[in-house]
């Protein structure tokens, strides 16, 4: 699978050469408007069983830097995003990508828009299955860089007329409401009660929102946690939800914190499995957690869309002969 072509990139480098791209360069080249078809497709060639995915693994080491990694291959393409963190010294994205057909090495990127803007698009077509197609309300518990693109998603796909967001630094929620158009709120209860979508995309350990809050009809995109010691959503409010949809079982059963400490499964399916159905009576959930094979596909449109338009620096590297 390719987005335009493949005689229109292929061979516009030599062997043993590959692209880099910045972050501002990844950040020209793919939109959240952009990756939402993108993702869209991924779902369906999971779906088909066209695409692969890996769950994540982590190296902790006794420093607290942790290595992350996670695979995926779609089309044409597979690849690893990696990163490593500290808690004092930040965190470090790259995404490599590579022929599926060659094995050969196209493009390393610097990955952290890509992880930002794949994030949103992935919330963006969930809430385009599930939420009320005349959802105009939204409540957003957060205000760092992954609620700016949930943003971006929900205004994508719904005509949302008013966006309240709660952060628990009530300055950063003011100076990300003045740059998102949106209303700072004084709690997270004025945030959500009376939204028809809630986004909850912080760093908490414990629940940021409760069940009674959110009414029937209302859906949530939940992406702070990929850990299973730590939860946005109460107990309670995942086993009353009409439906559960993650991007991946067996990587939900690994770090979904929200699930796994709710202990609730049987409203649980994968986002491959959903279709557009919206009920009024029932509260809907995405428990967005990132894959690997997201991050491919939407790798693979960038590398096309720098190659397309002569973007980035070529790269030598060296490559071994195949063994017989």
């Amino acid at each position: 699978m390719t987005y335009l072509g493949s005689e229109r990139y292929c061979h516009c480098y030599h062997r043993q050469t590959m692209l880099y791209l910045t972050e501002s360069e990844v950040q020209q080249l793919l939109s959240v408007k952009n990756c939402i078809p993108i993702m869209r497709s991924t779902f369906h060639a999971l779906r088909e069983g066209t695409a692969q995915n890996q769950p994540r693994r982590r190296l902790i080491l006794k420093t607290g830097s942790v290595l992350h990694s996670l695979a995926g291959a779609y089309g044409d393409y597979f690849g690893t995003k990696i990163y490593a963190s500290n808690p004092k010294h930040g965190v470090h994205f790259y995404c490599t990508l590579f022929d599926a057909n060659t094995a050969e090495p196209l493009v390393l990127m610097e990955a952290n828009y890509l992880g930002q803007i794949r994030t949103g698009a992935a919330s963006g077509y969930a809430t385009d299955l599930m939420a009320n197609p005349h959802a105009q309300v939204l409540g957003v518990i957060g205000s760092g860089f992954q609620a700016r693109s949930q943003v971006e998603a929900m205004r994508a796909v719904r005509q949302i007329r008013e966006v309240r967001v709660w952060s628990r630094k009530a300055d950063k929620a003011k100076q990300f409401a003045a740059q998102m158009n949106a209303i700072a709120v004084d709690s997270a209860e004025a945030a959500v009660r009376g939204a028809d979508i809630v986004v909850t995309a912080t760093n908490a350990k414990d629940p940021v929102i409760q069940k009674d809050w959110i009414a029937p009809g209302v859906h949530i995109n939940s992406m702070g946690s990929n850990v299973a010691s730590r939860r946005e959503l109460p107990a309670d409010l995942v086993r009353s939800a009409g439906i559960v949809a993650v991007d991946s079982l067996e990587q939900a059963k690994i770090e979904a914190g929200d699930l796994i400490l709710a202990e609730s499964w049987e409203n649980v399916v994968e986002l491959k499995d959903v279709e557009p159905d919206y009920r009024p009576a029932r509260i809907t959930i995405f428990k967005s957690i990132g894959l690997g094979v997201e991050d491919v596909a939407a790798a693979g449109f960038i590398y096309e869309q720098a190659v397309a338009q002569a973007v980035g620096q070529v790269i030598g590297f060296r490559g071994l002969p195949a063994r017989e």
